[in-house]
């Protein structure tokens, strides 16, 4: 099956702005696609989002979608939005989080069977390459061994044979949430042989299946295997989709496009037990209770005190 991916036919829809360089990041701090996904509709409705500030929240900023060049959605559900992409006048990069992981390591991820229908369904609305899937993180264990990976990795790229170009992948991180949940994920080091195994592997599958291979934030790319050494969210990409020219993410050391996230930490009811942006499930719970969906910021509501200002970049 033959699906076009031409960047430039799916752009013709979109009016592409000079001036003002913002891509929005629909969320690395949070799954808002999964849970929030009325909230951001009625953002934008309104037309523009407020986004607190991690460290200082009572500095907001705000963001008008008239200001936004590129939208970049991430999640493990993208199913509640799929529905609204073609009412959104904005170009999009969509990265959908697809791991084999069963529910003690995933506990509120829906079916994955649901999660493959909707990257079809995806992919035939922007293109193959403007889609990503992650396999992301891989870890290991004496459930989740390299056999295993490999297997699960196969029957991923056979099922979605057509409908994806371009797979992600990284390994598990030490994270804060990861050693709190060290009894869960039993976690065995991943060593220089086992990352050989999984980048000669991964690689012949993927070729077989015509996918790119790539790491993103990585200190093993993998390039000795086939793997690509760009970022999930290049800025040579960016400039085909937009136009413009970004520079790297001061946010990160990972080379990706300057992007704003608009998301809160700890309010992602996944509770994956491996995730980064989750560190505290008691404080998970109460921002999710604390979520107005009318209201402009994600979690709990603007204060008198609050200082906004709108941000153009």
């Amino acid at each position: 099956m033959n699906i076009s991916g031409d960047i430039v036919e799916y752009q013709r829809k979109i009016n592409i702005k000079d001036g003002i360089n913002m891509i929005l990041y629909i969320s690395g701090r949070t799954d808002i696609v999964a849970f929030y996904t009325p909230w951001l509709l009625n953002r934008f409705k309104s037309g523009f989002v407020d986004v607190k500030n991690p460290f200082y929240p009572k500095k907001i900023s705000r963001i008008y979608f008239k200001d936004v060049d590129l939208i970049v959605f991430c999640t493990k559900n993208p199913l509640p939005i799929i529905n609204y992409l073609n009412n959104i006048k904005i170009p999009i990069i969509f990265q959908i989080t697809l791991t084999p992981y069963d529910n003690d390591i995933e506990p509120n991820v829906i079916d994955k069977n649901k999660i493959i229908a909707g990257i079809k369904q995806i992919s035939k609305i922007i293109g193959l390459d403007n889609l990503f899937v992650r396999y992301d993180p891989i870890l290991l264990n004496d459930k989740y061994t390299l056999e295993y990976h490999k297997k699960s990795f196969l029957k991923l790229c056979n099922l979605l044979d057509g409908y994806v170009k371009h797979i992600i992948i990284s390994f598990v991180d030490n994270y804060k949430n990861v050693q709190k949940n060290m009894n869960v994920l039993k976690l065995k080091e991943i060593n220089d042989n086992d990352i050989e195994e999984i980048g000669k592997s991964f690689r012949e599958i993927a070729k077989e299946y015509n996918i790119t291979l790539r790491t993103c934030y990585e200190k093993n790319n993998l390039v000795n295997f086939g793997f690509l050494n760009e970022p999930c969210v290049s800025i040579e990409h960016v400039y085909k989709i937009t136009g413009k020219k970004y520079s790297k993410w001061k946010a990160r050391d990972c080379n990706c496009a300057a992007m704003v996230d608009i998301g809160d930490y700890n309010s992602c009811n996944h509770l994956c037990k491996y995730c980064y942006a989750n560190y505290d499930e008691k404080r998970v719970k109460n921002n999710i209770l604390k979520h107005d969906v009318n209201s402009s910021i994600l979690i709990g509501n603007i204060k008198e005190d609050d200082e906004i200002k709108v941000r153009k970049h």
